[in-house]
This record gives C-alpha cells, sequence and structure tokens, in this order.
C-alpha cells in the first residue's frame, strides 16, 4: 500500500477533549464507520454512498482518504468519523505563494445513536485547534448540502 504525506503527520495525537479522544484514523476504524455511514438516516447526507461495505471499505481504508481522516471515541467506542483537509486558499495571482495550504475544510459524520449530547460541536474546535495552532491556516467556507444547513446555523 502506497503511502500519502498528511499534514496530520506533524500534529500532535490523540487530542482529548472532556469526553472524547480524536486520533487518526486507521484501516482497523473501516468497519466502525461503516455501521453508521450505511444508515439511511447518515447516508442521505454524503457526497459518496456508504451502503456498500466493499465500496466504503476501498474508499476508507485508502491512503488518500487516511491522510486525512480521523475518528472520534467515546469510552473506546467510535462514534464519529471526521475529515481535516488543508487546502490552498483562494488567492490573486500576485500573492498565490502566500495561500499555500493555509486553509482547512473540516467534515464530520457522527452515529445519529449518539446524537444530541453535542459531540461534533465538542470535537471540531479541539481539532481546528491542533492544526490552527500552526501560524496561518485558517477555516475554509462551510460547503453543506442546501437541505442540511443546520451546522452553519450552528456556527
Amino acid at each position: 500500500m502506497a503511502t500519502t504525506t498528511s499534514p496530520l503527520d506533524r500534529l500532535s495525537w490523540p487530542v482529548h477533549t472532556a469526553r472524547l479522544l480524536i486520533r487518526p484514523a486507521t484501516p482497523d476504524d473501516e468497519e466502525a464507520s461503516w455501521r453508521f455511514r450505511r444508515l439511511p438516516e447518515v447516508a442521505r447526507w454524503l457526497a459518496v454512498d456508504s451502503t456498500n461495505r466493499a465500496d466504503h471499505r476501498e474508499r476508507f481504508t485508502s491512503p488518500e482518504r487516511l491522510a486525512k481522516g480521523l475518528v472520534v471515541e467515546l469510552e473506546g467506542v467510535v462514534i464519529g468519523d471526521l475529515m481535516l483537509a488543508v487546502q490552498d486558499a483562494w488567492a490573486q495571482a500576485e500573492v498565490a505563494d502566500r495561500a499555500r495550504g493555509v486553509q482547512a475544510e473540516l467534515g464530520w459524520v457522527f452515529d445519529p445513536a449518539h446524537g444530541g449530547h453535542r459531540y461534533a460541536t465538542e470535537a471540531g474546535p479541539h481539532v481546528l485547534r491542533n492544526p490552527f495552532e500552526r501560524p496561518r491556516l485558517r477555516p475554509g467556507p462551510p460547503r453543506p448540502f442546501a437541505r442540511n444547513l443546520a451546522p452553519v446555523r450552528r456556527g
């Protein structure tokens, strides 16, 4: 399996919150992720269909996905997964060199069985604080599905 260099490799892991542990995803986390990503109430909001186990396994365990994948654990159980992608920001041509690798996109999927406890709200700032301790890294704009604006409204 080829390796992919990840900006996550330069950060300190795991990250602990008051209730959660956040760490880089491994191929062993695929089954736990698939358990909630395959649910119709979750899959409808995902950019890629995760209802087929073989397809999900192939995507989840790819070096590109693992390079930006994190999992969220509650008492040793994976209850969600996150994607943290460091990207180039938009810039005018004259300053494009200053926009390389300064913007981060955060995506998340949580098991609805653990909904209502604000785990995503707790995990997000801790994940962002870790890479944002690096100078010049800033969050990218929110990009929810048009019918799923709740994450943007909550901030």
